[in-house]
This record gives structure tokens, C-alpha cells and sequence, in this order.
């Protein structure tokens, strides 16, 4: 994914697959084994013999197919990561992976695509937008001002300057809504990527489908489908076949699409052209060029992290992480980081919020990732009187399922907590510039989000009671988070 989690959002984002920065990819989800979705495990070559015409040809095609599939990008690129094992090790190595041990475990084969599959020449790269159709209003689905692929930098520049400038009218504005609901107390955030059906079966599907029409194309062929599923260094894959740059929360950007989207991989035996040689083409032909990074000399995401876990551009310590506290650690959550969670319960998206090119996002081009249960509406006390049951039933056919009834009761404690702690009147006017100066340092942005959230009485009675039911629960782990909540009652 592109974060998430996992995760990358991503993951996504999101998921934390590759939240060592420039050495691995941020992205939203976690790994699972590797998926047994391909023609032939050896991966033997193409049964129609291909020249060089032939698979530029083909090339083409999968570019059109996966457009067909509701793919926003695709490239393709060669599979040496030499240049990501230095820093992916030393990110290891310092330990900032946390409690994910299969980062660890597969080691450099993350940044070795032919050793993840044997035979490997090269990797198709998709990307899917996540953001719900129905959370752009008519006019915000169509972006306006977005500068042309071919446009000077000066004009690229400028459209992150005024990315964040404020829209005729909020109403339309997905961003504003989000920060709103971040300053409510009695609200469950709830990650956007994961409100709807769990990515990984959407694009896992369609990639399939892509695979599946080249091998109906050309004969068998050796590929596997990954979607956040294997040792994959998404975001450097992903760069290097030309569908984004890596952004300094470690998420990749693109310009007409932001970071809200899922990616997702195909790796093959077939020796297509990729995008590179493409851009070396351009640029022999004397073609302006339009890939890079265009993030410039902006930190707002780096001053928006509530945990502060963006320790460096390029760099995420995912022990800090709000998504790896969330979705990935299985035990208590860390005494000093609780109370800088807020309301989020599962993920977290205000890297992306604050983010200059998320103005110009993508509506998802399917149905699957419209919030379900009410997860972009629902408040902390709705979501904590689940029972088990309830929570299984209805993340039947969710990201969130894997994360269990336990850590999501969890989650809901700490907020509830958060939500007991914040102030008791309307003296929040202090806080209204939350997320609007994202200069400020991450102190004073969580200062500023604390100082915003007034808790009225009623509400405050309703979230102890909800607490109170728990106070015995089976699981000594949502014990310890609901005495810890209600210490503030």
C-alpha cells in the first residue's frame, strides 16, 4: 500500500512496509506470506517469442489494460535496489521497525526482488486511489488548477504553495472535514483508507485480472501478484517505474494525485522496457522532463505528526508511529505516547492532511472504499459497545479485522481517555488555528489540538459509563487501558 499500516497508504497508509525512508517504502499495511498468485512458481519465459518491438508493444498494452482496471498509474521498472540496502539495514539495525520482526526476518531480500521470486526481470507498478467518491463534492472531484505535466518548475512550486489555501467553501473541502472531526473529542477517527473493504482483496483482484490478460496475450509467462503482502520495497519500486516521488512522511506523491492511494505490484520474468529507458529516450529526444520530487523546502508534515515519529525527512521511527500503535503493537500501548494518539483509533492520516498536494487527490474509481458501519461518522462510545461478535461481523471484509476485538477495544480506551481529558467548557478558541499553522513545531501542534477539544458534560457521562461497563473485562489489556481512561474521570 502506500502507509498504512500498516500501512502506505499507502498504504495507505498506512502501512509501515517500508517506513525506513529512502532505504524502504511507508506504506499502508502489513506483510503477510508471499501470495500464491502466480503462472508458474520457477518462472518460465513467455511461450511466444518477443523482440524488442514486440514487448515495447506489449508494454503499451498493459499500460492501457491497467487503466481499464481502474489503475491511476503504471510502470514498470527494473529490479536493482543496491542502492536502498544501506539505509534499509541501518533502519533495522536501529531498531526502528518495533515489534514487526518479519521486517527483520526477510532482511535484504526486501530490496532483492529476484530472491523474494526467483527469475524476476522486472516490476509492473500500479497505484489505486482510496479516497470515496462521495467525500469530494461535485466541483473538488475535478481539480482545478493542477499545473500540466510539461509546466516549469516555477509553476510546480507554486501549486505547492497554494495547495492548502482554503476553497471557496469548506463544504467541499474533504481535508477541512477530517480536521474537524480530529478536533471532536467524541469522535472515532478511523484511518480514510481503511472505511471501506480491505484493499489488499480489491487490487490483489485486479492485478490478477492485469496478469491474467498479458499471459492471454503472450502464453504462460512467470509472475506473482503482491499487494502489501510480501517483502516488497513498494516506494522504491514505485519510483523507479515513474509513478511518484517519495515524500518526506515517506509515503509516495504524485502531482495529479497526492499520496492517497493504494500500490501494488506484479513481478515478471519478461524483459519489457521500463520507464527509465523511457526517460532516457526523452531526454535524447530533447523532451522536457517531469518526474522528481517536487516536495521542496516544506515540513508540514514533519511538524504534523502528533507523535513526532517523522524523525528526519525521509525517515519514520514506526515505534512512535500512530498506525503502528494502532494497527502493529499487540501489547500496551506506551504510557508517553497515549495521550498524543487523541481520538484515532485505527491509523492515522495527518501527515496526508497537511500535505500541499492531497488538494489535488484522486475520487476512488470503485465502490469498495466507500466508509461502511459508518466509520467515517461513528463516535468513540458507539464503536467501544461493540461486542466481539459485533466487531467480527462487521469487519467481515475489513482491513481492520486483523488487528482483533482485543487491540480494537484497546484503541477505543486510549481515546476515550484522551476524550476525559480534554477541557470541561467552551474554552477551546485558544486551539481554532489546529492544523492551519503547519509551521508550528510538533509540541505546539499537539498543544493546539488538545486545546481546541471541549467536552461537554453530557458526553463526558456517556464516555465514563461506556468505560465503567468494562472495567472487568475478560482481557487484562483492555483493563489496563480502561483504568488508565477513567484516571481522568
Amino acid at each position: 500500500m502506500n502507509r498504512s499500516p500498516s500501512p502506505s497508504s499507502s498504504s495507505p497508509a498506512h502501512a509501515l512496509t517500508d517506513a525506513a525512508g529512502p532505504a524502504s517504502d511507508a506504506a499502508q499495511a502489513a506483510t503477510s506470506p508471499c501470495e500464491p498468485h502466480a503462472s508458474d512458481p520457477s518462472h518460465s519465459s513467455s511461450s511466444v517469442p518477443l523482440d524488442a518491438a514486440a514487448l515495447a508493444a506489449l508494454a503499451t498494452r498493459i499500460r492501457t489494460w491497467g487503466r481499464e482496471l481502474g489503475f491511476g498509474a503504471i510502470g514498470i521498472s527494473d529490479t536493482d535496489l543496491s542502492h536502498a540496502e544501506a539505509g534499509l539495514a541501518a533502519w533495522l539495525e536501529a531498531g526502528c521497525h518495533g515489534e514487526m520482526d518479519y521486517m527483520a526476518k526477510h532482511g535484504m531480500k526486501r530490496a532483492r526482488p529476484p530472491e523474494l521470486v526467483a527469475g524476476t526481470r522486472r516490476v509492473i507498478t500500479v497505484r489505486m486511489a482510496y479516497l470515496p467518491a462521495a467525500v469530494l463534492s461535485p466541483g473538488a472531484a475535478a481539480v482545478q488548477g493542477l499545473p500540466p505535466e510539461n509546466a516549469p518548475q516555477d509553476a510546480v512550486d507554486a501549486a505547492s504553495r497554494d495547495a492548502d489555501t482554503p476553497r471557496e467553501s469548506t463544504h467541499g473541502d474533504w481535508r477541512a472535514r477530517e480536521r474537524a472531526r480530529l478536533a471532536d473529542p467524541q469522535a472515532a477517527i478511523v484511518s480514510i483508507y481503511a472505511r471501506g473493504r480491505d484493499y489488499h482483496k480489491v487490487l490483489r483482484a485486479r492485478l490478477q485480472q492485469l496478469a491474467e490478460r498479458i499471459e492471454g496475450e503472450i502464453g504462460a509467462y512467470g509472475y506473482r501478484v503482491f499487494t502489501d503482502s510480501a517483502p516488497v520495497l513498494e516506494v522504491e519500486l514505485a519510483q523507479k517505474a515513474g509513478v511518484g516521488w517519495r515524500g518526506k512522511h515517506t509515503l509516495l506523491l504524485q502531482r495529479d494525485a497526492g499520496s492517497l492511494f493504494f500500490l501494488g505490484e506484479i513481478y515478471v520474468d519478461l524483459p519489457l522496457p521500463t520507464d527509465a529507458d523511457a526517460d532516457e529516450q526523452a531526454e535524447a529526444a530533447n523532451v522536457p522532463e517531469t518526474a522528481g520530487a517536487h516536495c521542496g523546502s516544506c515540513t508540514r508534515c514533519i511538524a504534523a505528526c502528533p507523535t513526532g515519529a517523522i524523525t528526519a525527512p525521509y525517515r519514520v521511527d514506526a515505534r512512535r508511529c500512530i498506525s503502528y500503535l494502532t494497527i502493529e503493537l499487540k501489547g500496551s500501548i506506551p504510557l508517553e505516547l497515549r495521550e498524543l494518539i487523541g481520538n484515532r483509533v485505527y491509523g492515522c492520516d495527518d501527515c496526508q492532511l497537511v500535505c500541499p498536494w492531497n488538494k489535488f487527490a484522486q475520487a476512488a474509481p470503485v465502490a469498495d472504499f466507500d466508509a461502511r458501519h459508518g466509520l467515517d461518522r461513528a463516535t468513540l462510545v458507539e464503536l467501544f459497545g461493540w461486542s466481539a461478535k459485533e466487531f467480527d461481523e462487521r469487519m467481515q471484509g475489513s482491513a481492520i479485522r486483523r488487528i482483533g476485538y482485543e487491540c480494537w477495544s484497546r484503541n477505543i480506551a486510549v481515546a476515550m481517555g484522551n476524550a476525559l481529558r480534554a477541557p470541561r467548557s467552551d474554552a477551546a478558541a485558544q486551539g481554532r488555528a489546529i492544523h492551519e499553522n503547519a509551521t508550528q513545531d510538533s509540541a505546539s501542534h499537539n498543544r493546539a489540538l488538545r486545546a481546541d477539544r471541549a467536552l461537554d458534560e453530557t458526553a463526558r457521562a456517556a464516555i465514563v459509563a461506556a468505560l465503567r461497563s468494562r472495567e472487568h473485562d475478560e482481557s487484562a489489556l483492555v483493563r489496563e487501558h480502561v483504568q488508565w481512561a477513567l484516571e481522568a474521570a
